[in-house]
C-alpha cells in the first residue's frame, strides 16, 4: 500500500460543500483509503477476469459475474445481481470470399500468438459485428473511405455509387453502427469494416507482440446497433415477460456487416481500380487506394441465432453500503463487465478499479468512517452491444434515480498507459481536480494533478482540459437520458488492440500497466470521489464553471447562423445563461456563508434537494426530435458521428437540418430550461439560508 503523502499540501479547512470542522475529520479519512488500494491485489482480480474471452450471453461471462459478486462478499459489502432477458442474437455463421478475379475465401480469425498464452489457452470469439443483419449477396466491391455521409457525398460528385456493391470502409471517424446505417440507406448489399494501418497498426508503430498496436491480422469487433439498451424494449427494462417489439422495429442494420483485418482488407482492396481516390482517401496499405467498383467481387454471408435463441440473460453486478444519513440518495460508480476478447484494457480494467475502490471504502469503514449517502458499485453487461445493462438498470430503477440520483461515475477503460484524462459534467469537474490533487501518480513526480497539468501544458491560472459527455458508455442512460451529473477519468496510452482478441493480460503487463500501478491509482480517484459525494454537507456541483462552460457554445450558434443566412442569435441564450451564472454565483456565497454558521440535518436535506434539480431541468421528457430517448439537452452523442458530441443538440440539429422554424422554436425552449435551472439554484440558496 502507499502512503498519501499529498494530504499535507491540501488546505484540511476548504472542501467545497463541507462545514470547517468536518472537512478535516473528511481529509483525514480520504487520505487513509487513497492509501489502501493494492496493485498485487486488483492484478490478481484482473488477471483473473480477462482470463478468457467473455462476451455477453455466454458463460464466460457468467463466470465473470461470480468473480466480481466474490470479491464483494470478500470485502464484506452487501451483493445484488439483477438479471435482465435481452435481445441478443450471436452470429452462428460467416465467411468473406473474393469471388473474382482469383477467388478464394479469406481467413477472418485473428489466430494464436505464441508470446500470449490467452490467444492459445481459449478460443477467439468470432470476428463479427454485434446485430449485423443476416444474409448471403454477391457483389462488386466500392471503397468508401471512413464510410462517412460526407465521403458518400464525394462519391455522389464522382458518380459512383454503392448501390448493389459490398462497402468497404475503414474504422475510425465515426461510430461504426453510423458506418452501417449510411451503407444500407444507400443500397449497399453489405458493409465490411477493416482497420488501416495508417490509423492504428504499422504505421503508428510496432505491432504486437513487438510494439502495442494492431498486427496485420488484428480485427476490431464491436456492436453497430444506433441507440441505447435492448432494442427490443425501448425504454422499459427486459424484464422476463417485457413485451417487445418486431425486429423490423429496431434500430439494427438489415444488411449484413463484417470486420476485417488489414491483412484480409488487402485481398478485396489491392485491385480494386475504376474511379481514382479523393484527396486523403489514401490509407497505410503499400498499394495505391482506387474507389472502383470492381473489378473485385465479393460474398458475404452471415447468420445469427436470431430465430432459435436470441433472447439471452445477462447480468448487472452491485455492491451496496447503505448511507446512515440519507439513505435514498445514491453516489454510483460503474464500469461495464463485458468485453468482445479476453478485455484486459476494455474494460476489465474499469472492472477492478470499481471492486477495488469498494473494497478500499469498505476497510475505511472498519476504522471508523461511514457513508451518509448511498454507495452503489456497479459492474454492467452487455455494454459492448450498446449500453445494455447499464441502460436496462436505469430504465429499471428510474423513479428512484430521478428522485435521489447524486451522481454516477464512469470507468470505461481505467488504465491502458500512463497519461490522465477526465471529463463529464462541468459540475463535477471542481471535484475531479481537487481529488486528483490528493492521489499520488504512479510515475512518483508528484499528485496525479501535479503530472496531468505538466503533460497537457497549460498556461498558469488554466486547468487541463476535460472531455464533454457526448455518449458511447454507460453515463448515458444517467447523463443522457435522466440528467443526473456524472464524471469520468483513467490512465491512457496509445495502442491497437481495441476490440481484437489481443487485448489480454499479457498485452496488459507488457505494454499497458506492467505492474498494474494505474489501475490501483484510477481506483484510487474512485474511493475519494465516492466518498466525497457521499459526505458532504451540501452536494459540490459547481454551476458557476457549468454556466461559464456552456457560454462557450455559444459562438458557434452565430456561426453557423449566418453562414445560412439565417436571421436571429444566439443572444437569448446567452441572458439564460447569465442569469444562471448569477444564481450559482449567490448559491455559493450563500452556502459558504452557511456552512461557516453550521447547516442543520433538515436544511441539508432541502438544499440537496433543490440542487439535484437543476441538471433535471436542463432535459425533457419527450427528449430529442431525432431520438426521443436521449432526454438531455445540453450534451448527446451527434447522431451521425456517434463518438462526436454535440452540445445544445436540439437547437443545432435543428440548424443541421435546415429548419429555422424549429431553430426558433428550440432555442426558446432551451432558455427556458436554463432559467428552470437557476430557479433550482435559487430554491437551493433559499433553503441554504433558511433559519
Amino acid at each position: 500500500m502507499l502512503a498519501a503523502p499529498f494530504s499535507a499540501r491540501l488546505d484540511a479547512q476548504q472542501i467545497t460543500g463541507y462545514t470547517p470542522q468536518r472537512a478535516a475529520t473528511q481529509r483525514a479519512a480520504e487520505a487513509a483509503a487513497i492509501a489502501r488500494p493494492d496493485s498485487v491485489r486488483v492484478g490478481a482480480l484482473a488477471r483473473a477476469l480477462a482470463d478468457r474471452p467473455h462476451i455477453a450471453g455466454t458463460a464466460a461471462q457468467a463466470r465473470t459475474r461470480d468473480l466480481v459478486i466474490d470479491a464483494l462478499k470478500q470485502a464484506g459489502i452487501a451483493t445484488e445481481v439483477r438479471e435482465y432477458r435481452v435481445w441478443l442474437p450471436h452470429t452462428i455463421e460467416y465467411g468473406v470470399w473474393r469471388i473474382a478475379p482469383n477467388p478464394r475465401e479469406l481467413d477472418l480469425r485473428e489466430g494464436r500468438i505464441a508470446q500470449d498464452p490467452t490467444t492459445i489457452a481459449h478460443p477467439e470469439y468470432p470476428t463479427v459485428n454485434g446485430y449485423s443483419g443476416t444474409g448471403d449477396v454477391t457483389g462488386d466491391v466500392v471503397y468508401v473511405n471512413y464510410g462517412l455521409i460526407e465521403d458518400y457525398a464525394q462519391l455522389d460528385s464522382l458518380g459512383v455509387s454503392v448501390q448493389g456493391k459490398i462497402a468497404i470502409a475503414r474504422y475510425g471517424r465515426s461510430f461504426r453502427g453510423i458506418k452501417a446505417r449510411e451503407a444500407e440507406k444507400r443500397g449497399a448489399l453489405a458493409l465490411l469494416m477493416y482497420s488501416d494501418p495508417a490509423d492504428d497498426g504499422y504505421v503508428q508503430g510496432d505491432v504486437y507482440p513487438e510494439g502495442p498496436f494492431r498486427p496485420d491480422r488484428g480485427v476490431q469487433r464491436g456492436s453497430v446497433m444506433n441507440g441505447a439498451g435492448d432494442p427490443s424494449t425501448p425504454g422499459y427494462p427486459s424484464t422476463a415477460n417485457a413485451k417487445r417489439i418486431p425486429v423490423e422495429q429496431m434500430p439494427v442494420p438489415r444488411i449484413p456487416v463484417l470486420p476485417l483485418s488489414y491483412g484480409n482488407a488487402v485481398e478485396l482492396l489491392k485491385d480494386v481500380r475504376g474511379t481514382n481516390i479523393p484527396r486523403g482517401w489514401q490509407g497505410g496499405l503499400s498499394f495505391r487506394y482506387h474507389v472502383g467498383p470492381g473489378p473485385v467481387r465479393a460474398r458475404v454471408k452471415v447468420w445469427s441465432d436470431s430465430a432459435t435463441a436470441a433472447v439471452k440473460s445477462i447480468w448487472d453486478t452491485f455492491g451496496i453500503i447503505r448511507g446512515t444519513d440519507f439513505p435514498d440518495e445514491v453516489i454510483v460508480i460503474g464500469g461495464h463487465r463485458d468485453a468482445w476478447s479476453p478485455g484486459a484494457v476494455d474494460n476489465v480494467s474499469g472492472t477492478v478499479s470499481v471492486v477495488e475502490a469498494a473494497r478500499a471504502v469498505a476497510e475505511q469503514m472498519k476504522a471508523g468512517w461511514r457513508p451518509r449517502r448511498t454507495l452503489l458499485f456497479a459492474t454492467w453487461d452487455a455494454e459492448e452491444w450498446g449500453l445494455v445493462g447499464s441502460t436496462e438498470y436505469v430504465e429499471d430503477d428510474s423513479l428512484r434515480l430521478m428522485r435521489g440520483g447524486v451522481a454516477y461515475l464512469n470507468q470505461d477503460v481505467s488504465a491502458s498507459g500512463p497519461s490522465f484524462g477526465g471529463g463529464g459534467s462541468p459540475t463535477l469537474r471542481g471535484v475531479l481536480r481537487d481529488v486528483a490533487r490528493s492521489v499520488p501518480d504512479p510515475s512518483g513526480a508528484g499528485s496525479v494533478y501535479d503530472v496531468w497539468r505538466k503533460s497537457s501544458g497549460v498556461r498558469a491560472g488554466d486547468e487541463p482540459a476535460m472531455g464533454d459527455p457526448g455518449g458511447g458508455s454507460d453515463f448515458a442512460g444517467f447523463y443522457n437520458h435522466l440528467g443526473i451529473p456524472h464524471s469520468d477519468w483513467g490512465f491512457g496510452g496509445g495502442n491497437g488492440i481495441y476490440h481484437s482478441n489481443y487485448d489480454s493480460y499479457t498485452f496488459m503487463e507488457r505494454f499497458g500497466d506492467p505492474g498494474y500501478r494505474y489501475h490501483a491509482a484510477a481506483a484510487r480517484v474512485g474511493t475519494a470521489m465516492m466518498m466525497r459525494l457521499a459526505n458532504a454537507d451540501v452536494l459540490p456541483y459547481d454551476y458557476v464553471e457549468f454556466a461559464r462552460t456552456m457560454r462557450r457554445y455559444l459562438a458557434p450558434i452565430d456561426q453557423n447562423l449566418k453562414a445560412k443566412g439565417w436571421t436571429g442569435s444566439s443572444a437569448p441564450l446567452a441572458s439564460a445563461i447569465d442569469r444562471m451564472e448569477r444564481a450559482a454565483t449567490a448559491f455559493a456565497s450563500a452556502r459558504d456563508a452557511a456552512l461557516a454558521a453550521g447547516l442543520t440535518t433538515t436544511q441539508q436535506a432541502a438544499t440537496n434537494r433543490a440542487l439535484m434539480q437543476v441538471e433535471r431541468a436542463m432535459t425533457r421528457a419527450e427528449g430529442l426530435r431525432s431520438r426521443p430517448w436521449y432526454r438531455n439537452l445540453i450534451y448527446v452523442a451527434d447522431v451521425d458521428n456517434g463518438y462526436g458530441t454535440m452540445v445544445f443538440p436540439s437547437v443545432n440539429e435543428a440548424i443541421r437540418y435546415g429548419d429555422p422554424a424549429l431553430f426558433g422554436r428550440e432555442l426558446a425552449d432551451l432558455v427556458q430550461r436554463f432559467d428552470a435551472a437557476t430557479a433550482a439554484l435559487d430554491a437551493a440558496r433559499a433553503a441554504v439560508q433558511q433559519r
